[in-house]
């Protein structure tokens, strides 16, 4: 018997993969959140295939995503990035994972940890929804307008409310399976 997906799930085993052990599943690692803020802004205008089928060549060029690192990248690290075909080499983008970092250091020294500050969007508890098809999911919230105007006065970029949206959707701060998905809280 096929398991039934959310409908955005092609056959492509990577995207199965993700949505199946990863997607909606909740994540406090303060580092996997930085992570997929970052690849959520790599994402802006492509698929998000695009990205997922290069996350471990972002997750070599970029050191694992640590922040301490990426923030103190020099503007030699950053050309050679953009040299590098396993990424997307775009230098606003690149730029931001840096802009990022930065900013991500200053939210763990003001507040302490940025796993709790993200979280604290949603209440600090997951948001389940209960939508009957894919069309219904919205492409932003409340929550997600909150969290980007936060982050953008903080110094993030690439992080408007449906990037925002997106992110909480893949960190499990949102749980959007759709009820004729075999992972729908709803069935």
């Amino acid at each position: 018997m096929v398991k039934q997906r959310c409908q955005w799930v092609t056959d492509d085993p990577v995207y199965i993969t993700y949505h199946d052990h990863e997607w909606g599943v909740p994540q406090y690692d303060a580092r996997k959140l930085f992570e997929m803020i970052c690849l959520e802004g790599a994402q802006a205008g492509l698929s998000w295939i695009t990205i997922l089928k290069r996350r471990e060549n972002y997750r070599q060029a970029f050191d694992h995503f640590d922040p301490l690192k990426i923030s103190k990248y020099s503007n030699q690290k950053i050309e050679a990035l953009i040299q590098d075909k396993g990424i997307i080499r775009n230098r606003r983008k690149i730029n931001a994972f840096v802009k990022n970092a930065q900013s991500f250091l200053q939210v763990e020294q003001e507040l302490g940890d940025f796993s709790s500050y993200m979280w604290s969007f949603v209440g600090g508890e997951q948001i389940v929804n209960h939508w009957e098809t894919h069309e219904q999911v919205p492409a932003y919230t409340t929550e997600s307008e909150q969290m980007s105007k936060d982050l953008k006065r903080r110094g993030f970029q690439f992080v408007g409310p449906t990037i925002c949206y997106a992110f909480m959707q893949a960190t499990g701060m949102v749980n959007d399976h759709t009820k004729d998905c075999f992972l729908s809280k709803s069935r």
